[in-house]
């Protein structure tokens, strides 16, 4: 196996792991608020918990996103 396929195979591993937690921290979100609704305080933790992975996805998927190439036509 080439270099650069095992550097492929590495990064699409890694894509498969943070989406499989992705999914499942989504997944959760309707048991926890659920089984929260009458606790307003652990609803507002959560709300908070949210905000803070939110901000460390977006984070993560700006760092790992190549900006966009310059179009010298654009106005």
């Amino acid at each position: 196996m080439s270099v650069e396929l095992e550097r492929l195979t590495a990064s699409v591993a890694k894509l498969t792991t943070a989406e499989k937690s992705l999914v499942a921290l989504v997944a959760g979100l309707a048991e926890l608020i659920r089984n929260n609704a009458s606790d307003p305080a652990a609803l507002n933790k959560l709300a908070d918990d949210i905000d803070a992975d939110s901000k460390e996805i977006t984070d993560a998927v700006a760092a790992n996103t190549p900006a966009a190439p310059v179009d010298p036509n654009a106005p």
